[in-house]
């Protein structure tokens, strides 16, 4: 179904604020783009290709280290028939595609979606683009295009043996129209896509070539800082900026809402070192009496509560408890927890007044081009037309840059200095203490088993926080956050052969400001699931693996992975002395994903994690390579998590501001990471964020198999992990 969609300024900021989109956009093929280089030829609007036969493919998604750009250009590139020893990538810019009729589709990267939710309209642009090619030789050479092919940047005439290359090609391909019907290539045809090439953006990183936005440079460029209401809700009473003005090279001094103040000097530090001098005074509000331990105390209310709402249910699994021979409860609970890139945020604008209307212009790391560009446009009070929009390579994004608060005020700060162009940084202590952090939750999980030890029902009640409901607080009344049920929903389920099943979810929501956070709320959800599917199978005397299997029935894909893992991880054989293995699975994010971990702990508790063990069903694997480097470096974000990761609030605030007390996993503590990738194809899934959640439960459940303790709290720094 093709829907067509007319957007003003403000309905694109609110379709784009959450940012991560949910709508099905039409992507027309207009017969030309623009070139990027005067040298260039678009062939269609993927791929732009130069004499020397570069390829240079358009990317409209975000690369922030995982990898989208380079498996977005081998899609194309394969289509296309490159040769990818020429092959290129650069981004579309959100306003070009805004020009374009969003001709190149949704620019949001999140959730796992920059490959999986391009797949086929992006080699469909490459299928194209190869026919206009072999078009444009069967032209030249006055013979059918049937009796042409393809191949490694070269179109050649079968009968004959004559060949052209594509940048001799491009120009007269470009001139033709772009074919509406394509077929695209099957998997047994596939040449580039399947293969571990290496990242495009590997050798400009190691050379210092790539430009991330803090390292932005613009002509007449001054730097501010900002600093806003400590405590969320709070409001800016007072400042005086008499003593800032005064220090050496600050410039300005001035609100920019309601709740922040911004110092404007020639150099960061110098700005950051006056606002710290300034006094300034907070109207903190009610929430300035918000603990931990109250918040603690609402969630824990929620366990209990009579108001939840219903996120997946099979058969009756109240009643189902009531006549167990034996039930089993125990309630975990996860921390708010920032996103804690290493790039702070950060964003650089340049506001122009002109006769014939003005304009702004930003140069932003961001995950989502298309709200980037609405929330300029807004905070300007400029039409959509009026911005532009330089997208850069991120320091770091994990669901934290959708959002766009600094992009709107480092516009806010421009405005007020037309015709210079600003660049605004966070501090770190500001970027720790004002993200939109990962929600708060509490799970009570009960489950009750018959005389034989088998599983026969299970009720997990969740109380937190909502994401939706605070980034989309206009939702109708009653609706239910779906997002909160991630990896309990029944498509992604593991365990559908329980009789009765109850999820369900006593909305708790707190003052504190949530997003999504690398993997969302899968990464709960498996925790509290797959550790307490241990604490049952260790009820009942089962082997944890076998309990598992048991209780999978019709799901082949979720057995797959845990029996690959398994297989890998070698579970049924003897361990050395003093190592402990624990188990785990999950689907998420359109793929299935298992692990095994292996810990030791000494007798004074000192935890070493030894090695993880990670099978992985993407449906078709991109990049294998790239695969195995984004499971490991979600294992670095999900024990980060579990061993020392965690926001705490007091007197309604956030307590920690920097690495020193929020801290964040060492090399040293970084376990052997074995990647298996078990590809059954047929769909498309995520890779960067599904196998965070394994980390955790894999190692607590081996925790307690090594100390006969069972860890429901997050983080481990808390915990005394010495022997029971």
């Amino acid at each position: 179904m093709t829907r067509t969609f007319a957007l003003d300024r403000r309905a694109f900021l609110a379709t784009g604020a959450a940012g991560i989109f949910s709508l099905t956009w039409s992507v027309p093929m207009p017969a030309k783009a623009a070139a990027s280089a005067e040298t260039g030829n678009a062939v269609g609007i993927w791929a732009v290709i130069h004499p020397d036969d570069t390829v240079v493919v358009r990317i409209a998604r975000t690369e922030m280290g995982q990898g989208t750009m380079t498996g977005l250009a081998q899609l194309v590139a394969d289509e296309l028939d490159a040769d990818w020893k020429h092959v290129r990538a650069e981004y579309v810019p959100p306003h070009e595609n805004q020009a374009n009729r969003r001709a190149w589709g949704d620019m949001s990267t999140g959730g796992s979606r920059g490959i999986r939710a391009s797949v086929d309209y992006v080699r469909k642009g490459g299928a194209a683009a190869r026919a206009m090619l072999i078009q444009a030789a069967a032209a030249r050479w006055n013979v059918p295009a049937q009796d042409c092919t393809a191949a490694a940047s070269v179109v050649t005439h079968k009968p004959t043996g004559r060949t052209c290359r594509y940048g001799e090609l491009a120009a007269e391909a470009a001139a033709l129209p772009v074919p509406a019907d394509v077929t695209v290539k099957k998997p047994s045809e596939w040449v580039i896509i399947g293969r571990g090439v290496k990242r495009l953006d590997t050798a400009p990183k190691l050379a210092g070539q790539l430009k991330f936005a803090i390292d932005i440079q613009v002509p007449g460029m001054l730097n501010a800082t900002v600093m806003q209401c400590p405590v969320f809700g709070g409001k800016l009473k007072s400042f005086d900026e008499k003593a800032a003005l005064a220090m050496p090279g600050v410039r300005h001094v001035f609100a920019i809402d309601d709740q922040t103040v911004a110092v404007v000097a020639d150099k960061f530090y110098q700005a950051k070192q006056a606002l710290l001098a300034m006094p300034i005074e907070w109207d903190e509000g009610a929430n300035a009496k918000v603990t931990s331990a109250t918040i603690a105390a609402h969630l824990t209310e929620g366990l209990g509560a009579n108001d939840a709402v219903t996120g997946m249910k099979q058969g009756d699994a109240k009643a189902a408890l009531a006549k167990a021979a034996r039930v089993v409860t125990a309630d975990y609970a996860t921390p708010f927890l920032n996103h804690a890139t290493l790039e702070p945020m950060n964003a650089t604008a340049l506001y122009t007044k002109q006769s014939g209307g003005d304009i702004i212009e930003v140069w932003a790391p961001t995950q989502n081009g298309d709200a980037t560009l609405a929330a300029a446009a807004d905070a300007a009070g400029l039409p959509l037309s009026a911005v532009r929009v330089n997208k850069t390579i991120l320091g770091g994004g994990f669901g934290r840059r959708g959002q766009q608060d600094y992009v709107r005020q480092a516009v806010l700060i421009a405005k007020q200095l037309p015709g210079i162009p600003v660049k605004m940084i966070w501090t770190r202590e500001e970027d720790m203490r004002h993200g939109y952090y990962r929600p708060i939750t509490m799970a009570r999980m009960t489950g009750g088993l018959d005389e034989h030890g088998n599983l026969t029902s299970l009720h997990a009640r969740i109380s937190g926080q909502s994401i939706l409901a605070y980034l989309a607080p206009n939702r109708p009344a009653g609706s239910i956050d779906m997002v909160q049920f991630q990896g309990w929903i029944a498509s992604e389920f593991g365990y559908m052969a329980i009789p009765d099943i109850l999820v369900d979810h006593a909305v708790r929501n707190t003052h504190v400001p949530v997003g999504f956070w690398r993997g969302v709320n899968t990464n709960q959800n498996t925790i509290y699931m797959e550790c307490f599917i241990d604490e049952l199978a260790h009820a009942a005397g089962r082997d944890p693996l076998d309990f598992r299997r048991a209780i999978m029935g019709k799901n082949p894909k979720h057995l797959a992975v845990l029996n690959a893992v398994a297989e890998k991880a070698r579970w049924d054989s003897p361990l050395p002395k003093g190592v402990y293995r624990g188990i785990c699975q999950n689907c998420g994010f359109g793929s299935y994903v298992a692990a095994v971990a292996e810990v030791s702990v000494s007798e004074k508790g000192e935890l070493k994690i030894l090695r993880i063990v990670a099978a992985t069903d993407p449906g078709y694997a991109v990049n294998p390579d790239q695969i195995d480097a984004q499971v490991a470096g979600s294992f670095v974000y999900g024990l980060s998590a579990l061993l020392t990761s965690e926001n705490t609030v007091e007197n309604g605030r956030i307590a920690e501001g920097n690495f020193d007390n929020y801290e964040v996993m060492r090399l040293a503590q970084m376990p052997k990471v074995e990647t298996v990738i078990v590809p059954s194809g047929g769909f498309w899934g995520g890779v960067g964020e599904p196998t965070i959640a394994v980390a955790a439960p894999a190692v607590l459940n081996a925790i307690f198999a090594a100390t006969g303790k069972r860890i429901r709290t997050m983080p481990l720094k808390h915990h005394d992990l010495s022997h029971a």
